[in-house]
């Protein structure tokens, strides 16, 4: 989003504050955004499918997943990350949501369910 919307990464942004050097003057033409994708149920998960589908909407930029195969995964407020991101860009705010949740709907998520410590040793 940085890098979309200044010109530079966070690393740069926060050297640049920490130098007390100005940053860009910039003209927002489009508007951008990141929806961070939310984990619907504890489990194990195995793999996210669909990328290339989902990156084919119109405005998604980029799509990172950040969830490991078999990592244990738990939505909130157990869990404390996310399966990944997804950004895009777009005209206008509600452009930019509808992409984002246009992506969202394509991926599909494997999660198994886990199984209990005390189930597993019978």
């Amino acid at each position: 989003m940085l890098r979309h919307g200044l010109g530079m990464s966070l690393e740069e942004l926060i050297l640049r504050h920490a130098l007390s050097r100005l940053l860009p003057q910039t003209q927002h033409v489009q508007a951008t955004g990141v929806m961070m994708i939310p984990i619907p149920g504890r489990g194990i998960f195995q793999g996210a499918h669909d990328l290339d589908s989902a990156r084919k909407v119109a405005g998604i930029s980029d799509i990172q997943i950040t969830a490991s195969p078999g990592q244990v995964i738990s939505p909130p407020p157990e869990g404390a990350s996310y399966l990944g991101f997804i950004f895009a860009h777009g005209m206008s705010a509600d452009a930019v949501e509808s992409s984002l949740r246009q992506a969202h709907q394509r991926l599909v998520f494997e999660i198994q369910a886990d199984i209990p410590v005390n189930q597993a040793r019978a």
